[in-house]
């Protein structure tokens, strides 16, 4: 049997309509969708009636599905000769460990593609009114990530960048902090948390780096969230008509659906 094809798919931020294109066209195509916690129902929603959807999501300290199962199972979809999405919030290059499942495709000589989206480490600062470099202010911008697989986290290094965007550090916020500023950050730096990006539920918390975690704290912050830290914070005082995309509604003026209306299928095995 001819293997299907596997598409790498970035779902972007959150809102649906904030897929691309090609991501639209690949997901009415598939066969089968296998996707993560963060990928909003409005976006499965573009799947074709026979399409399976195999949900594989993670979150930090509760149960996960093992990244060499998830390898594992896009190979045998693709195997049966079915068109495979893997469907990751954000940008599946963009810690999303769409490189780690690249590389099992390759050494198992399967065809795939990568359809590149709209990462949450910009487009959740922009949403917020805070542009993550300006002329005069920040001419670089750092992401990073504050869970290593083995190693230690370079603090000097995120100390020194004009802007630092953190991906998965809400939860570690006051230690996040603690360190930089012990790597040299100055408490006083402008820094904001923001969580749910692009959704109607969006919201944004600014502090001096010393006090963001308390203010996340009091807020009741949650995850998905996303920090940046750097003097273009600031700058979000000043874009006061910026507005959220939950607070518009679509060009279009199209609604997409809030949830799907069956529960979805878990990926109990890699023979579903």
């Amino acid at each position: 049997m001819t293997p299907g094809m596997i598409y790498l798919v970035g779902a972007g931020p959150g809102d649906p309509e904030l897929l691309t294109l090609r991501a639209v066209s690949a997901l009415r195509s598939a066969d089968t969708i296998i996707y993560d916690r963060l990928v909003h129902p409005g976006a499965l929603a573009h799947a074709a009636p026979h399409t399976r959807l195999l949900y594989v999501g993670k979150e930090g300290g509760g149960a996960q599905v093992p990244q060499d199962e998830i390898c594992e199972l896009l190979i045998s979809q693709a195997r049966l000769g079915r068109t495979v999405v893997r469907l990751k919030g954000g940008d599946p290059f963009v810690f999303g460990r769409g490189g780690e499942e690249a590389l099992a495709l390759e050494a198992a000589g399967l065809p795939y593609a990568v359809i590149p989206g709209v990462s949450s480490g910009v487009a959740a600062p922009a949403l917020a009114g805070i542009p993550v470099t300006h002329r005069g202010t920040a001419a670089s911008v750092t992401f990073a990530t504050c869970t290593l697989a083995e190693g230690e986290v370079s603090w000097a290094h995120l100390a020194g960048a004009p802007t630092l965007v953190l991906f998965m550090a809400g939860a570690r916020l006051g230690e996040v902090s603690a360190r930089l500023m012990a790597a040299g950050k100055a408490a006083s730096t402008p820094a904001a948390i923001i969580e749910s990006a692009s959704l109607p539920e969006q919201r944004v918390v600014t502090a001096p780096l010393g006090e963001l975690a308390a203010a996340a704290g009091a807020a009741r912050i949650g995850s998905p969230a996303l920090v940046v830290i750097g003097d273009v914070v600031a700058l979000r005082d000043q874009l006061t008509l910026c507005r959220s995309l939950g607070e518009l509604s679509a060009p279009g003026g199209g609604a997409l659906p809030a949830a799907l209306p069956a529960a979805l299928p878990a990926a109990a095995s890699a023979n579903v």
